[in-house]
């Protein structure tokens, strides 16, 4: 699988990055085959949370055997200093291990969550903290929310050496601040900072009137499942400034993923506009808060 490197960090991750989610939906043997079959297709950066149930348990045994393959992810949805640090040790005893390689800062989506951050007793405090005693290697930061919010986060945040954020091509449709995801990877890249992109396979928002219990896939929006339209949207957000990118969280998507990350060609500048406006009508799935 191809590679690229994680802005400075000196990581090259693979195209793909697990979206260790998937897990939660599995049994402990299921668990481990899926994450077996991930990292034997060259899949070297894994991406968990303590928000994402059993993935953080279910992925630790194929750490305890694999850990110098993989590039570990985490994060946290504290912002105070003493949660920050709680969190992470529950982590670290949760995966079985003695460090994360990018530990960052979770759904930021608004200015306040910054400045409780950067505050004198916020999360970033004990980040660094960590560092130091090489418990987390590199800092980085998630969001669901508008482009601006996350430019404000890389410029309070020094260091920072990753940003988690949505790309694809229904985004791209939009023409507004709100939705210029892809103005934002270049300027990250530009400033050596490893773009990782989220809800590349993202249709639109689950409909409204629609039972959680009766959605046929454990996203938390409605996903793309044919195999084919996968491959589209992967080879669309690879085809940015884009270092890697998630699977779907649905543990029955990851394999079709895996293909298509596995036979990846860029995308010409025009299918990209082509696939862009064919989703001109379609309803964005992210900010969450546009609707």
């Amino acid at each position: 699988m191809e590679t690229r490197p994680l802005g400075d960090t000196g990581q090259e991750s693979s195209v793909l990055t697990f979206g260790a989610i998937a897990l939660d939906f599995l049994d402990q043997d299921e668990a481990n085959e899926l994450t077996e079959d991930v990292l034997d297709r060259g899949v070297n950066h894994v991406d968990v949370a303590p928000q994402y149930g059993t993935a953080e348990v279910k992925l630790a045994p194929t750490l305890a055997d694999r850990r110098d393959e993989v590039f570990l992810g985490c994060k946290t949805l504290e912002r105070g200093y003493e949660g920050a640090w709680e969190k992470l040790e529950e982590s670290l005893d949760r995966l079985g291990t003695d460090h994360i390689d990018l530990y960052q800062f979770h759904a930021v989506t608004e200015q306040e969550e910054i400045d409780e951050i950067t505050a004198d007793d916020g999360a970033l405090k004990a980040y660094r903290e960590a560092q130091e005693e090489g418990i987390i290697d590199h800092i980085g930061v998630t969001s669901h929310g508008r482009p601006e919010v996350i430019r404000e986060a890389v410029e309070r945040i020094p260091d920072l050496a990753t940003a988690m954020f949505p790309v694809n091509a229904t985004v791209a449709a939009k023409d507004d601040a709100d939705h210029a995801y892809l103005d934002l990877a270049s300027e990250l890249e530009d400033r050596g900072i490893g773009v990782i992109s989220i809800k590349t396979f993202a249709k639109q928002p689950w409909p409204e009137d629609l039972d959680e219990d009766d959605r046929p896939y454990n996203t938390w929006y409605e996903p793309y499942d044919d195999p084919e339209e996968l491959a589209r949207c992967l080879r669309y957000t690879l085809s940015q400034d884009v270092t890697t990118l998630t699977n779907a969280g649905d543990p029955r998507l990851v394999g079709p993923i895996l293909d298509a990350a596995q036979s990846f060609e860029p995308m010409s500048d025009a299918e990209q506009q082509a696939m862009v406006d064919e989703r001109r009508s379609e309803e964005s799935p992210v900010p969450a808060d546009l609707g």
